[in-house]
């Protein structure tokens, strides 16, 4: 202060014209300052040092952290007495029910208040008759006493024979009673100072349980940066979002909104709320408002998840404690218990936690799954610890492409029976011949379960057949495949080279999607289904047909609402699942997940999943115990195309069934449909060249180039008969 005085006189005495406050100096000269103005601003400076110091500010917090406590604790037993002896406690709940219009339950509360009033009355009226009944107790207690020691001495005195003993139970008692008023007279002094100690302790302890000191008095490591979520806060969050209709509805309520709200109910490491809107507001305009409202609300962006609730008009919130979403979460039970077995059919895989703290397990029976996400966010670990579950189940066939081809899926060699590994365009081909036999498996299966349902099989007991045993076609890194320019080629008997569709690609052409089109479906009848893993969708590397045929729709953080929407779906979306708020290189591993597989509540769109990371030792350990349950599988790398000795007499026999004869381009049609491997590129001279040396190419009828059944049964007689082992004809 002394400087701030100090440096004002210098000003004024600067400024031109300004009048000498000391006119006896002489001109030149300083004027001198008071002996203990020098003094005064070391006591200053060292008061202001001495306060702000470090410690000062630790001792102050102690201090006032302790006080609180106490207060605070006394504030408590007081509130907890208060409630205990009045209808106070009854009347606020009963204000609460009218609030949210509960009309019933306040008239409950009312019921309970009346009761309360009229026992609290009965209590208070029997106090006026307690000194009569206490008198006539201690009447009747002291006689009863005296009759009964009394009585013990006779005894006492009969069966010892000696009259003295009828009072020893009396002089016993009275003995009894000079010891206690003795020891009572040595506790009591003790007792009276420690009395107020005890108390101060449990007031205390009372305050520091019920968390009654404010934060900035709570040490670093304790203290809490988001208030405890509390109505008066989410009404307030809400009336400060900006929505003119929401706030002007707010108000105008006589509650002040109380009645908006559902009780706040504790859910895992947070708490949940459903918000009734009032007229005029929309659940669109909220769930826009994602950020802001958390702000209001004292946490971050990704503690805040808001979605659609059931009821009309209403907002589900969840609101998570302050940092817990950054606790890792435990192990996955696959690594932890070496006994977990998997059924696909009747059990569920598990698969993380959602944001309740309640384990998420996925049903993987006749699902077709996509997972999607920006790139080093765990897509892979993520698909992977399904399969390593899903690998527990010895009837489950797996064939996998991992077009990323760093390894990720090796402890599957020895488990899948087909394991494709890399990036280039042949293992595009090589996982397009891979599908395509999916393709060919499932149309076999499609005509075996045609062929057990005529025969009366239940769909029971052909799901129970070893031949509907489960396959899964894994393809991680999908859109390295629906980027793929690999073409197929035909070299023609003049040497030139001729193309035909492409194997990768995201157009119609594209024989990659086509198969993994046709598995989508009809593969889920006959257990064959696909899971797809690819990186930033898009319309090109994820198709809308392809993506909108998976029964699970699962993603990982995106850049944007629209990539988003590409993942989930739009109505996912709508409804409040964000994949597009996941923090990039944070939230690893954490998905939202749409779709059918996972238990939702009623009217709810998504979840928010958590998955158990398994690391590459835990996947291997789980491999070899997966390895364990199954008979040496085989697994072939995809090098070798399939089909290619094919017998193009028995194919050609298969597509015509019971017809007699059938147009040329009809066959070659039907065989590139069912073999799409071996005939999808063949021409009309091309059957046409195979069906020749064997005199059963087409031939002209009724102006048509057809191929008659009978000629391609005496063909196939014919080869018969010159073969050593002559093979069986099915001409039915």
């Amino acid at each position: 202060m002394t400087d701030i005085i100090d440096l004002g006189e210098h000003r004024a005495r600067s400024r031109p014209g300004a009048p000498d406050h000391h006119p006896a100096h002489a001109p030149g000269t300083a004027p001198s300052r008071p002996a203990g103005s020098g003094r005064v601003r070391r006591a200053v400076r060292v008061t202001q040092h001495v306060v702000t110091h470090e410690r000062t500010r630790t001792g102050a917090r102690l201090v006032a952290r302790h006080g609180a406590y106490v207060a605070g604790g006394a504030g408590v037993l007081a509130k907890r007495a208060w409630d205990g002896r009045s209808a106070a406690r009854y009347e606020r709940f009963m204000r609460i029910a009218e609030a949210a219009g509960n009309g019933e339950e306040a008239k409950e509360w009312e019921e309970r208040g009346r009761a309360f009033r009229a026992a609290r009355h009965q209590r208070r009226m029997d106090l006026l008759t307690a000194p009569q009944r206490l008198a006539k107790g201690l009447l009747v207690g002291t006689a009863t006493a005296a009759g009964s020691l009394l009585g013990l001495g006779t005894l006492l005195a009969i069966a010892e024979h000696d009259p003295g003993m009828v009072l020893a139970p009396v002089m016993g008692t009275i003995d009894a009673i000079r010891w206690a008023v003795v020891i009572v007279t040595i506790v009591w002094g003790p007792a009276l100072w420690l009395a107020p100690w005890i108390a101060f302790l449990g007031l205390w302890n009372t305050g520091r349980r019920r968390g009654a000191a404010p934060q900035w008095a709570l040490p670093a490591r304790e203290r809490d940066t988001g208030a405890p979520i509390t109505p008066s806060i989410v009404v307030t969050a809400l009336r400060d979002l900006g929505i003119a209709p929401l706030r002007g509805a707010i108000k105008a309520m006589e509650d002040n909104g109380a009645g908006m709200l559902s009780p706040i109910v504790l859910a895992g490491c947070g708490v949940e709320v459903d918000i009734a809107l009032p007229s005029g507001s929309s659940t669109e305009e909220v769930l826009a408002r994602r950020r802001k409202l958390a702000e209001n609300l004292g946490r971050h962006e990704h503690e805040v998840h808001l979605s659609v609730a059931p009821a009309a008009r209403t907002v589900r919130a969840w609101i998570a404690d302050s940092g817990a979403l950054d606790e890792p979460i435990g192990p996955s039970t696959l690594v932890t218990d070496p006994d977990t077995r998997a059924d696909m059919h009747k059990s569920r895989a598990p698969w993380g936690i959602d944001l309740r703290g309640d384990a998420v397990l996925v049903s993987l029976w006749q699902k077709h799954l996509l997972m999607t996400g920006l790139s080093n966010q765990g897509k892979t670990a993520s698909l992977r610890s399904l399969a390593l579950w899903l690998a527990l189940d010895p009837r489950v066939e797996f064939r996998i492409a991992d077009l990323k081809g760093v390894g990720d899926w090796q402890m599957f060699d020895g488990i899948a029976t087909v394991l494709i590994q890399g990036p280039t365009d042949d293992h595009v081909i090589q996982a397009t011949h891979m599908l395509e036999a999916g393709v060919e498996e499932m149309a076999a299966r499609i005509d075996l379960m045609r062929d057990l349902t005529a025969r009366g099989w239940s769909q029971d007991k052909i799901m129970a057949d070893p031949r509907f045993s489960p396959l899964v076609l894994v393809i991680d890194e999908a859109q390295v495949a629906y980027g793929s320019g690999a073409r197929e080629t035909h070299v023609t008997e003049s040497g030139t080279v001729k193309y035909g569709a492409p194997y990768g690609g995201s157009k119609a052409d594209s024989r990659y999607f086509q198969a993994v089109k046709k598995i989508h479906d009809q593969g889920r009848a006959v257990t064959v289904t696909t899971w797809e893993g690819t990186q930033d969708p898009t319309n090109e590397n994820l198709p809308k047909r392809s993506r909108e045929g998976n029964h699970i729709r699962a993603s990982l953080v995106l850049g944007t609402e629209s990539q988003a929407r590409m993942a989930l779906g739009d109505s996912a979306i709508d409804a409040g699942a964000a994949p597009h708020k996941l923090r990039q290189g944070i939230d690893k591993g954490t998905l939202v997940v749409a779709g059918d597989g996972i238990k939702l509540a009623p009217g709810q769109p998504s979840v928010t999943v958590r998955t158990h990371y398994i690391g590459p030792d835990d996947a291997k350990t789980v491999a070899e115990r997966a390895k364990a349950l199954r008979s040496g599988t085989e697994t072939n790398d995809g090098a070798e195309e399939p089909a290619e000795e094919a017998d193009h007499l028995a194919d050609v026999l298969a597509v015509l069934g019971a017809a007699e004869r059938m147009k040329s381009d009809e066959i070659r049609q039907r065989l590139a449909e069912r073999w799409p491997a071996v005939y999808r590129s063949w021409s009309a001279s091309d059957l046409v060249q195979a069906l020749k040396p064997f005199g059963a190419e087409p031939r002209k009828y009724n102006g048509n180039q057809m191929i008659s059944r009978a000629r391609v049964l005496a063909a196939i007689e014919q080869r018969a008969e010159e073969t050593e082992d002559p093979v069986e004809i099915n001409a039915e």
